[in-house]
């Protein structure tokens, strides 16, 4: 017999790499990385948005370490204002609003508590429509985002400089151009009918010429604090948003 079995193991951040008995023991809350696959300009990966929800959410877990576990990400999104590029795989918003749904009622068999860590701007519609009919069905379900005071809004200073920091070996960085800097709320017209391409031949939204690694590294610091601080004080709004 293999005595370990019986024996209290400390249980892991991570909860793919857990077993059934270690989450049984301990039923931690679930903290769920949600991303796309997505352009990001020339110059990063397609799974950006994934790698910075995933980065934020593990500086959560280590942060709230034994209440909490990390889930592996859900890395397809609703990104439809991004097909008209290369590589773009999106799922939709009423696809994607289903699958968190029925993760929340599966996960909630056992987790006391679930967050969502949105990475990607276009999965808000899909994030407040499911965490709503969650939290209407009882469950202590909420989301919060992967933003910081300032940052630009695609593939631009932020998100460059934040990989630069987790992954610089996969950012190209003499590929790099800048793209429309223009505030987001004058482009949204525009790419309503025709989506970034048509405000952004390059796919960037802000200019990725200025990021550096410490930059990323500050930006990623204050986005898990701001996530800390939302999720330790626990109150969602009407959305169903930590605040």
């Amino acid at each position: 017999m293999n005595s370990a079995y019986h024996r209290r193991v400390a249980f892991p951040s991570e909860l793919g790499t857990s077993t059934s008995r270690q989450v049984q023991d301990l039923l931690p809350a679930l903290i769920v990385p949600i991303g796309s696959t997505e352009q990001h300009g020339p110059h990063l990966p397609l799974d950006t948005d994934t790698r910075i929800a995933v980065a934020v959410a593990e500086g959560v877990a280590e942060r709230l370490a034994g209440d909490w576990a990390l889930a592996p990400a859900v890395s397809y999104g609703a990104s439809g204002e991004h097909e008209g590029f290369t590589g773009t795989v999106s799922i939709g918003t009423a696809a994607l609003e289903l699958l968190l749904i029925e993760f929340g009622r599966s996960a909630c068999h056992w987790a006391p508590r679930v967050v969502f860590v949105n990475g990607h701007g276009g999965n808000v519609q899909a994030l407040v429509g499911a965490v709503a009919l969650l939290r209407d069905e009882g469950r202590d379900v909420s989301w919060c985002s992967c933003a910081v005071r300032g940052g630009d809004a695609h593939a631009g200073h932020t998100e460059t400089s934040v990989l630069l920091h987790i992954s610089p070996e996969d950012v190209w960085l003499d590929e790099r151009v800048p793209g429309n800097s223009a505030p987001l709320s004058e482009l949204l017209p525009r790419m309503r009918d025709g989506g970034v391409a048509a405000v952004s031949p390059v796919g960037v939204l802000g200019d990725p010429m200025t990021a550096t690694a410490d930059e990323g590294a500050r930006l990623l610091a204050e986005m898990v604090d701001t996530a800390v601080r939302r999720i330790e004080a626990w109150a969602p709004d009407r959305r169903g948003m930590l605040t």
